[in-house]
């Protein structure tokens, strides 16, 4: 039978849900705008967008934490600005980990809604524009709630990437308990002191569970929009 979770643990739980649903639902608006320009965009530079969105998944994590700290360390162009201008320090906070995480889980974001906006059928936009909808009334009343269910699926598979996010993370704010150690940093802690075998287990059964259970809720909320879209 495991032990029961220590207060350290706790915290490391409680940062990563924090990271995890601030890193989706900031970057919902966002991922939103570039799906709609990638399915209905005719425009140069579109495959080069593409390609930017899903570049972190095919690059070393590492190397996306290391660019974050290049950019937005206390000593790089973006990150100092920030700090100078707003007081804001994102290196070595849990701000900064939300925000690695909201890059590594935006293609997945991306990708799930550009496919939901792409099988809408495109004369339900030109009927709504005969009738003197603009384009942003369209997006609006026509093309969003059609792709409800494919926004929902994005925004659990960013959470659920934002969950388990490390390499970005530990190389772009560190792993520092109680500020930034989320529950991938202290399992990987864990894994390399004597002894850190069943905390690394309790540890990685909770996140087993809490991505299940984001993927179920996914799937039924889905499954809700559609039956109501059919109705």
């Amino acid at each position: 039978m495991l032990d029961p979770l220590t207060p350290q643990e706790w915290t490391a739980i409680e940062l990563s849900l924090r990271v995890a649903l601030v890193a989706s639902l900031a970057s919902l608006p966002f991922g939103i705008a570039i799906a709609w320009l990638l399915a209905r965009g005719r425009f140069v530079g579109r495959s080069l967008l593409d390609g930017v969105v899903h570049l972190p998944l095919v690059m070393p994590p590492v190397v996306t934490g290391y660019l974050l700290l290049l950019a937005f360390g206390t000593h790089g162009p973006i990150g100092a600005f920030l700090q100078r201008t707003f007081g804001i320090v994102l290196a070595f906070n849990w701000t900064g980990a939300a925000l690695a995480a909201a890059i590594m889980g935006f293609p997945l974001m991306v990708r799930a809604i550009r496919l939901s906006i792409e099988a809408i059928d495109p004369r339900l936009a030109a009927a709504a524009a005969t009738l003197g909808a603009r384009r942003l009334g369209i997006l609006v009343t026509v093309t969003l709630p059609l792709a409800l269910s494919g926004i929902l699926a994005g925004l659990v598979l960013s959470f659920a990437r934002a969950l388990g996010e490390f390499g970005a993370t530990i190389t772009f704010v560190g792993n520092i308990p109680g500020v930034t150690q989320t529950v991938p940093t202290a399992i990987y802690t864990y894994t390399q002191v004597p002894g850190g075998e069943l905390p690394a287990l309790r540890l990685t059964a909770i996140a087993v569970v809490v991505a299940f259970a984001a993927l179920l809720a996914a799937d039924v909320l889905a499954r809700r929009v559609a039956r109501r879209m059919a109705a």
